[in-house]
């Protein structure tokens, strides 16, 4: 009987794996309007459409009624034209956008495509991961927690969303133990799932919310629950990662081998944490989860949703980037009054690399802070190599003698196995490796992340050297070579004329037999102290990964006229909380805390830094917030000079060049400054709306399929939306734009507006003076025009010095051609 069971069970999934090896998941858009933009006109149901800037009223009975009606119309569409066993429906979008994704063989798409009520159907596509001391650098502690009551205030009853792997909710960045009980939270509507094995909850107060989405994965047949955990559980390290950032506790200690590296603290320490997981350590994530997650965050309550994740390229399956399943339900958000902060991209230097695009959106670009890990090693002829190496030093005034992997094999069969990269201690013979510096090849199993340092350390401990050397030969392009903390003395040589020098004084001091190998081991060497941090003036700077601007319209890489990415903050070597189960980083496999560089990283201090201007200005548009940002940010390092950013030389070598708004959009994150920004430049629905209409190229039915609105609204040119900053990708002779600016200060105040310009372009903005009365609005003008052709772009800005201290100042980028 159990035989003919287990047939029967293997004969299932392997039907189940013939199916899901011809069927695929399906976006399809519906013609009937959303919750959020119905304005009735269905005989039994009332209209639940909000206004700009207002969120989704979940207590109504009138939004259940018109929501279930939608789904009701997706089943019925799909039993009418299928039989049940030939697809899966795998979610009704209701709230944002009318859809649902489902899992279908190919050949039944065009008669889905033809039924009545469709508007469009594609195929799924993914996403992926764009992969403290930050407060202070910021100057949160004392210019902008005490404004809000503290840090054990700041954030106050603000939830942010997270759309990412999950968290690990026993990590003391999440812990309630030592703070003030959290209060019901009534705005906020979301669940909280509980773990199918502990059968605990996920939720603490601080954690309000905890789901997770992965019907799309499993219709791909790539969940496996073993490891991806079936619950909101972090099995990748980078949900808690970007959650800590932006809202975990303060204070946390950094402790790592005994060693503690500072303390971490999120943006908004009181923010509460909503996770919506959707992303997954092996395969990333796809659309139809993520986008069912954003649905679900939204009409929770969400008031923040931080993004570190992106597609791969631009949407190949709509014509423009600004209009697809994704992101036309993050206009939705927008609409509720949510704002959204998604990472620009990790493609940088290289320009066109943004993978946020569109104008609802802030596009945050990732940069180096202050703080920097060297180290040193000190060889035996005198010579001083510096470094990459988070660890001890060897002891202080000793030296130790060098030992190449592989000149200490047991067994040279064993070179199948490279053993140079130190990752096998078994191939290695202890009593010659035992007292000494072990010396490994930094191969590029260490960027494909076979590799890991981590395991270098654990190789050399376990062997007894006094430490370890990984010596960088050929620089491979694009590596990034971030310093991992470890217990045994070590560090990586990451200049590669360096490590010649190391090779060579090796070879020189080491006396081989006529077979080779190693009469005695004379080559001596020390390792210096680099746990502690040096604080830079350079900073901050652009990152090399960081992705660049100009922003594209459409997948034919063609220039938009809007800017990207918006603003610049700290996304590099940022210590925050893991999850011992996480694999995103094989260096940091089972430990509590990893230091992680990536656009990742950036986002999520935008959106605790956007949840600290939300507690202070609850009134306030996503618009707003974002225009109090980036018009607030700053183009100066620490120590006044313009902003810098890593870029590649001709030999691939990194060097730093000037930088500009495509590197860091409006400037450097300054949250004190955004707190108290003066004036904003706003924007709603509608007019992001009229971008759309009056973008060239965009067909109006393409508009409609994703908004399920007409173009009854333009504004002449898609530069003329009032975003922070003015972008004319083909300026021909005089091209004017016009702004509006609200005074969101206290008081009256009168603005001196200049403007400059690269001198290819001449600029003008009129008037040159005005005055505000508190909460008026004013508009002005500027005026472009060509002076002379270079093939390139000519970058500016406008700045609007208030008679209060207000300072305000937009960027101005723009391309000239003689017709």
């Amino acid at each position: 009987m159990r035989m003919v069971e287990l047939l029967c069970t293997l004969l299932v999934v392997l039907l189940s794996l013939l199916i899901n090896g011809e069927a695929e998941v399906y976006m399809v858009m519906m013609e009937d309007e959303p919750v959020i933009s119905y304005r009735g006109g269905i005989p039994g149901f009332e209209a639940t459409a909000v206004e700009s800037d207002e969120k989704i009223d979940t207590t109504s009975e009138v939004v259940a009624s018109y929501a279930k009606h939608l789904e009701e119309k997706h089943d019925m569409l799909l039993d009418m034209l299928f039989d049940s066993e030939t697809y899966q429906k795998l979610y009704s979008y209701r709230h944002l956008i009318n859809g649902f994704s489902v899992h279908m063989p190919p050949e039944q798409v065009e008669t889905l495509r033809r039924a009545p009520g469709v508007i469009s159907v594609e195929r799924d596509w993914k996403v992926h991961r764009l992969t403290t001391h930050t407060p202070q650098f910021l100057g949160l502690p004392t210019g902008v927690w005490p404004t809000g009551g503290g840090f054990d205030r700041a954030g106050e009853d603000i939830v942010i969303g997270f759309v990412d792997s999950g968290i690990y909710p026993h990590h003391p960045s999440f812990s309630t133990h030592h703070a003030d009980p959290y209060r019901p939270l009534p705005k906020y509507k979301g669940k909280c799932e509980i773990d199918p094995h502990t059968k605990s909850k996920f939720c603490n107060g601080k954690i309000i919310g905890a789901q997770h989405f992965a019907e799309a994965a499993k219709a791909a047949g790539v969940f496996n629950p073993a490891i991806d955990f079936a619950s909101p559980l972090d099995g990748d390290g980078h949900g808690s990662h970007i959650a800590a950032i932006a809202a975990g506790n303060n204070g946390i200690p950094v402790r790592m081998h005994g060693h503690e590296f500072g303390k971490a603290s999120g943006m908004a320490p009181r923010a509460r944490i909503a996770v919506y997981k959707a992303l997954y350590r092996l395969f990333g994530g796809f659309i139809a989860d993520v986008v069912a997650a954003i649905d679900q965050a939204v009409y929770d309550g969400v008031d923040i949703l931080s993004l570190s994740l992106g597609p791969n390229s631009p949407p190949a399956t709509t014509k423009t980037t600004y209009l697809n399943p994704f992101d036309a339900t993050l206009l939705a958000a927008v609409k509720a009054g949510v704002f959204v902060a998604q990472a620009a991209g990790n493609g940088g230097p290289f320009p066109k690399t943004m993978v946020s695009y569109s104008p609802w959106i802030t596009s945050v670009a990732a940069a180096i802070d202050d703080r920097r890990y060297k180290n040193h090693l000190t060889l035996g002829n005198g010579k001083i190599l510096p470094g990459m190496g988070l660890s001890p030093s060897t002891r202080l005034n000793q030296t130790y003698p060098l030992v190449f992997a592989n000149d200490v094999l047991l067994d040279s069969s064993v070179l199948k196995y490279n053993p140079s990269d130190c990752q096998r201690p078994e191939l290695l013979n202890k009593k010659l490796v035992e007292g000494k510096i072990l010396l490994c090849g930094y191969s590029f199993s260490f960027v494909s992340g076979t590799a890991s340092i981590k395991k270098v350390s654990e190789t050399a401990k376990k062997l007894g050297a006094a430490g370890f050397v990984l010596a960088v030969e050929n620089s491979t392009p694009g590596a990034k070579y971030d310093p991992v903390p470890v217990c045994t003395p070590g560090i990586v040589i990451t200049d590669a004329t360096k490590s010649a020098d190391l090779i060579d004084y090796y070879n020189i001091s080491t006396p081989r037999d006529w077979t080779g190998r190693v009469k005695s081991f004379n080559a001596i060497g020390s390792i210096g102290d680099g746990l502690m941090a040096i604080l830079h003036k350079s900073a901050p700077q652009v990152a090399l990964f960081s992705a660049r601007g100009p922003n594209i319209k459409d997948f034919s890489f063609g220039d938009a006229d809007l800017l990207k990415p918006d603003i610049l903050a700290p996304g590099s070597l940022i210590w925050a909380a893991w999850s011992p189960n996480g694999t995103d980083e094989a260096n940091f496999m089972g430990e509590g805390f990893a230091m992680m560089s990536g656009t990742s990283m950036a986002a999520p201090h935008i959106a605790g830094i956007a949840a600290l201007i939300k507690q202070k200005h609850r009134k306030w548009s996503p618009a707003a917030i974002k225009s109090a940002l980036m018009t607030t940010s700053t183009e100066l390092d620490r120590a006044g000079r313009p902003l810098q950013a890593q870029q590649y030389s001709e030999t691939e070598a990194m060097k730093l060049v000037r930088a500009t708004p495509f590197d860091y959009g409006s400037g450097h994150v300054n949250p004190r400054a955004a707190l108290d920004p003066g004036l904003v430049f706003d924007a709603g629905y509608t007019d992001y709306l009229g971008f759309l209409c009056t973008t060239p190229g965009i067909n109006v039915h393409e508009i409609r399929n994703f908004t399920n609105m007409r173009c009854n609204y333009t504004m002449g040119h898609p530069s003329n939306l009032n975003s922070p900053s003015i972008t004319v990708s083909r300026l021909v002779k005089t091209f004017t734009v016009t702004r509006t600016v609200t005074n969101v200060a206290d008081e009256e105040e009168t603005y001196v507006i200049t403007a400059r310009m690269e001198p290819a372009i001449a600029i003008e903005v009129k008037p040159s003076a005005m005055t505000l009365r508190r909460g008026a609005s004013r508009k002005f003008t500027v005026s472009l025009t060509v002076r002379s052709v270079t093939g390139g772009y000519s970058f500016g800005k406008v700045t609007m010095k208030g008679s209060r201290g207000h300072r305000v100042r937009i960027p101005v980028v723009a391309m000239g051609y003689w017709r």
